[in-house]
Order: structure tokens, then C-alpha cells, then sequence
């Protein structure tokens, strides 16, 4: 038994880092149950939800799988024939053989490595295309949130899921998996080579295998902890950086530079300390396996030197120094698998965190969506009714109540009131930014619910306060959609609506350049801008919205001019704070706290001496008075 000893004291050794191990994983398993853990996501169900992606390309995965055969032939073979050639060089060395056996390693090598590349090249381009489908996914699915959803969730976040998240699945796809899986078949066929070459030294090898498996079973539990806050950490400071450099012109107004670079410096304190525990699990899991490795070798060469080495006996089987040395070869290639797979698996936790974030995006269910039954609509007449009308955005607190009023083809209609009374509500539930809790909105006599949404809004054109412009030129903001324009078309819009005025001087002309959100034109510009894009679609109903808010004079009175030409187009809904802007309107609503108080035309609310009246006096009191001042 002493002869054993040196195996017993190893046996020891790693037993008390297993003990260690499984302490801690008992102590981390506690804390989360001590704190509520959150349950997440099972691997299998991601796995799952993943393959669906991977299902339209599984011939390309099936070429893969056998060029991945003939490529772990060297690590079965290879072994084999050093080991004969160590067999060789001891007893009748035969030049002629060993140049065979040279061949044959070489031969061997470069099957290897030729299917090796293909594979490479193979994986690569299907997992772009993986990748490609579901980003194009995620972005339409993302598309189809309502309003009420996307204003939930920060817009940095929405960018982490459809950029870094899906890249860490496309690794998943291009490498990890079948990287994974290529492991598997070499340990296996070590596996089986060992046990033909030697069985008794294989079980010894086999001895050490449980320890692995332990070490890996806790080393997935603290792995996915660790991703988790990664990712988190990264979502936030991503977040974090999308809303500070939209806002980064107030942080400077405020002098607020210090303050927002410690809040930054917080949150990369965060992710640094995420990271570096990422780092300290990952630490110590590789070279607890490469102490098994090492424990293995020392206990081979242990039992291989012995006696002579050559016909040294192990519990009665016969070790020869070829023996040794693919046995040595063949403890690397069993080993080095496991340890890339501890490695693998490291990138396969990340990649399902990012897949848990993705579908939980996934499973949030459009609140907006069509009917079983919704219609097309070709064209409208502009005919708009609501009918007993109740919205609220929180439940109980009622910002429409009992709203109702019928605008006909055609007409202009002009929604005034103070802040907060309801107006825009109006307008966005009439596209069906939002779905109301009761009551009705019809169009032509349609019930919007019964309209499919696309067709619905096609038929919109929305001139906001806040123009939005994308990255691009004049000519493709102005077009926007897929549909074919021809130059002239847009030049007659631009014109219609003044536009032209400021577009001719520009040396770029309609190809002139937008920068990030139109921050290179001015207010009044965007909303021309906004205007000839708008008529450019040819909408049945038009909505503006403050459209006339925030802009120099000279402009107001080229929006004036546009306006006056636009109520010939289609029915116009009009929200205004001055009120002279829509005098000439056929009927203005005036909404207080979600109620309509008085409707009519402008003389006719003059005369009642009412609300309306009230508000046009003090307008008009203190336009006078701006006059008044030198």
C-alpha cells in the first residue's frame, strides 16, 4: 500500500478544494434564497427559443458536423503514432517505417487542418445570417411596441439588445456550439482510445473526471451570476450614456460636467467591480482543472517510472514506454478539451444572458395590434367622430371624460385649452398611438379597432412641435418611406409649403446634409421641412401639433402662408397655444381637464363671453402690451 501513497496524498489534496468549493457554492445558494433571488429563464428554454433561428441552415450545420469528424481524427490518431515511433526508436529501429509514420502525422495534420478552415468559413457566414434575422426580428418586434411600452423602456437599452447582446449569440452560433460539441467527440474518442490502449490507466484517469464535473456544476452557478451583473452593468451604462449626450448642451448650460462625470464614474465603478469578479470566478475554475491535469500526469509518470519504465506492471497490466508517451498525449488532448470547454462554457453564459435580455423584450406583447378581423383602407374621406370618449394612461386617473365631437371631410378643427386639458391625447388617439378604455373613434363611419394600424396611419400626416430629422440629406428626410419620388414632386412640395426659400440657398440643395437630429437647420427649417414631407404623402388628414410654437416671426408667417394653402388639401386638426393662429379654424374645441367646455367658431365663442372669450382676452392684452414696450 505504501507504493500508493503519493496517489493518496494527491486524492487528498483535491478533495479539500472540493470540499472548499462546495462550501462556498452552499454559502451562495443560501444568500440568494436569504434575498429573494429572481428566478430566470431556464438554459433549455433559451436553447430552444435559439434553435429556431438555426433550424432554416441545419445542412450547413450537418457539413459542419462531418467536417468536424474528419478534423478530430488528428487527435485520435496522432497520439497513436508517436507513440509507435517512441516503440520504434527503443527496439529494431526501421528508417523506411519511420518515414511512414512521418507521412502519415502529416497526412493526418493537414486533413485536420484544411477541415478545420472550411468549417470556419462555414460557421462564419451562417451565423451572420443568423444574427442578421434576429436583429431584423428584435427591431420589428421593437417597432410594433405601443407608445405607452418604448416610453417604459430607456432607449440605451433598446440599443444594447439589438447590438451587443445579439453579438454575444452570434459567437453562441459561430463558435461556442460547435466548439462545444467538437470537445464533446474528443473527449469521447480520447475516451475510447485510452480504454483500448490501456484500461486500467484509464480508470485511474477516470478517477479525477467526477472532480471536473463537480467543479464545473459550481462553477455554472457563480459563471451566470457574474454575466448577469455584467450585463446589467453594461445595460445601464450604455442607458446612462445615450440620455447624458442627447442632453450634454443642458449639462453644460448647468455646469453640471463634475457632477454627471461622478455619476458616470459610478456606474463604471459597478461594472469594473462585475467584471472583476467575471475575472475571479473564471480564475479559479481553469486552474483547478489544470491542477486535475496535472495530478493525472504526475500520477501516470509516477506509476510509469517505477521500475525500468519499459514492462512496468499496473495491478497486472503490462506499461511500456510507448504506453507512456501516448498516454501522456492522449491526458493533454482529454484535458485541454475540458478546460476550452470551462472557457466555451464562460462564453455560453454570457451569450444566454444576452438571450435572456433579448426575449424578455420578445415576450412583451404589443398593447396595440390589430383585430382578427381589421380592414384595409385605400383611401378616407377625412370624416372623424369620437363618441362618448374615456382615456387614461393610469388607471383611475381619467385624462379624457365622456369626450365627443364630429369633424367632417375637410374641415379644419382647432383643440385649445391649458396645459395637461387633454389636446394632444386627442391627436394620438386618433392614430392609435393608444387604445382607449371606452367609448369610440370612427373614421369614415369605421371604427379605427376595425382598421388595420398601418393602413390607418398611412393615411396621417403628423407635424409635431418637435420635428424630428434622421441622419441623411434634405431629399431622403423629406421622402422618408420606400416610395419613388421624382425630384419635381419634391420640389412642388417644398414650394407649396415654402420650403424652397431657405433649400435654394444651400449648396447642397436637397442633397444638403443632416446631422444627428437636424441640429445643423433651425427650428423654423425642421418644420418646413416637416411641412413639405407631409405633403410630399399626399395625407387625407393632417395634424399639427404646437407646429407653430418656438419659431421666429419671419417663419410664422411663411407657416401661416402654408397653412392657409394645406386646409385645401384634407381635413386638418390643429393644436395651438395662440389662439390667432386658428381663428379661421371651422371649429375649435376648448378642453379643460378632459373635458370639452365650449365648441364652435371663433366670432361664435367670442359671443358667448365664456372660457374662450376669457382665455383670447388675455392673449390679446398681453400682445398689446409687448407692442406697448419700446
Amino acid at each position: 500500500m505504501r507504493e500508493y501513497l503519493p496517489l493518496l496524498i494527491v486524492g487528498a489534496i483535491v478533495g479539500v478544494f472540493s470540499i472548499i468549493f462546495i462550501v462556498a457554492y452552499l454559502m451562495m445558494k443560501n444568500k440568494q434564497e436569504a434575498i429573494g433571488f429572481d428566478r430566470h429563464m431556464p438554459d433549455g428554454e433559451i436553447l430552444k427559443r435559439l434553435m429556431k433561428y438555426a433550424t432554416p441552415y441545419w445542412k450547413q450545420f450537418l457539413i459542419v458536423l462531418v467536417l468536424m469528424l474528419l478534423s478530430i481524427a488528428y487527435d485520435l490518431i496522432s497520439p497513436m503514432i508517436i507513440g509507435n515511433i517512441e516503440e520504434l526508436v527503443k527496439a529494431d529501429f526501421d528508417l523506411p517505417l519511420l518515414y511512414k509514420m512521418v507521412v502519415a502525422y502529416v497526412g493526418v495534420l493537414l486533413i485536420s487542418m484544411v477541415c478545420t478552415y472550411a468549417q470556419a468559413i462555414i460557421l462564419q457566414k451562417t451565423g451572420q445570417k443568423i444574427l442578421s434575422a434576429l436583429r431584423q426580428d428584435l427591431f420589428t418586434h421593437i417597432e410594433s411596441l405601443s407608445h405607452e411600452q418604448l416610453n417604459q423602456i430607456p432607449v440605451g437599452k433598446l440599443v444594447t439588445r439589438v447590438t451587443n447582446d445579439t453579438n454575444a449569440i452570434s459567437m453562441m452560433f459561430t463558435n461556442i456550439l460547435v466548439t462545444m460539441v467538437k470537445n464533446v467527440f474528443v473527449i469521447v474518442g480520447v475516451l475510447g482510445a485510452m480504454l483500448l490502449l490501456n484500461y486500467l490507466l484509464t480508470l485511474m484517469v477516470l478517477c479525477f473526471v467526477p472532480f471536473v464535473v463537480l467543479f464545473t456544476v459550481i462553477f455554472r452557478k457563480f459563471s451566470r451570476a457574474v454575466h448577469r451583473k455584467v450585463k446589467d452593468g453594461t445595460t445601464d451604462i450604455n442607458t446612462y450614456l445615450s440620455e447624458n449626450l442627447s442632453g450634454i448642451k443642458i449639462t453644460q448650460i448647468f455646469n453640471r460636467e463634475e457632477a454627471k462625470m461622478n455619476e458616470f464614474l459610478e456606474k463604471s465603478s459597478r461594472l469594473k467591480k462585475a467584471k472583476q469578479n467575471q475575472i475571479f470566478v473564471f480564475g479559479i475554475f481553469r486552474p483547478m482543472v489544470y491542477v486535475l491535469y496535472i495530478s493525472s500526469v504526475l500520477c501516470l509518470l509516477y506509476l510509469g517510472s517505477k521500475g525500468i519504465i519499459q514492462n512496468t506492471t499496473f495491478m497486472g497490466q503490462a506499461i511500456t514506454s510507448g504506453t507512456i508517451v501516448t498516454f501522456y498525449m492522449y491526458v493533454s488532448k482529454f484535458f485541454n478539451p475540458i478546460q476550452t470547454l470551462a472557457e466555451q462554457f464562460n462564453m455560453l453564459q454570457s451569450a444566454f444572458a444576452s438571450a435572456e435580455k433579448i426575449f424578455t423584450v420578445f415576450d412583451m406583447q404589443p398593447e396595440v395590434v390589430d383585430e382578427p378581423d381589421a380592414m384595409e383602407l385605400d383611401t378616407i374621406r377625412g370624416e372623424i367622430e369620437f363618441r362618448n370618449v374615456w382615456f387614461c394612461y393610469k388607471p383611475g386617473e381619467w385624462v379624457l371624460q365622456d369626450v365627443s365631437f364630429h369633424v367632417l371631410p375637410k374641415q379644419t378643427v382647432a383643440f385649445v385649452g391649458s396645459t395637461g386639458s387633454g389636446k394632444t391625447t386627442i391627436l394620438s388617439l386618433i392614430c392609435r398611438n393608444y387604445d382607449i378604455q371606452k367609448g369610440q373613434i370612427l373614421i369614415d363611419g369605421i371604427d379605427i379597432r376595425k382598421i388595420k394600424i398601418s393602413s390607418l396611419r398611412r393615411h396621417f400626416g403628423q407635424m409635431l412641435q418637435d420635428v424630428f430629422l434622421f441622419s441623411g440629406t434634405i431629399r431622403s428626410n423629406i421622402v422618408l418611406r420606400e416610395d419613388s419620388f421624382t425630384d419635381a414632386e419634391i420640389w412642388d412640395a417644398c414650394k407649396y409649403v415654402n420650403a424652397d426659400s431657405f433649400i435654394n440657398k444651400l449648396e447642397g440643395g436637397l442633397d444638403e446634409v443632416v446631422r444627428e437630429r437636424g441640429n445643423n437647420f433651425s427650428a423654423g427649417q425642421r418644420q418646413l421641412l416637416s411641412f413639405a414631407r407631409t405633403i410630399l404623402h399626399k395625407p387625407a388628414v393632417m395634424i399639427l401639433d404646437e407646429a407653430t410654437a418656438n419659431i421666429d416671426t419671419e417663419t410664422e408667417i411663411l407657416i401661416q402662408d402654408s397653412l392657409e394653402k394645406m386646409k385645401n388639401i384634407g381635413t386638418m386638426l390643429v393644436v395651438a397655444h395662440r389662439l390667432s393662429t386658428i381663428q379661421h379654424a371651422d371649429n375649435i374645441i376648448l378642453l379643460s381637464h378632459g373635458k370639452i367646455l365650449e365648441q364652435g367658431t371663433h366670432q361664435e365663442l367670442l359671443h358667448q363671453k365664456g372660457a374662450y372669450h376669457h382665455l383670447y382676452t388675455l392673449q390679446y392684452n398681453k400682445q398689446q402690451l409687448v407692442r406697448a414696450l419700446p
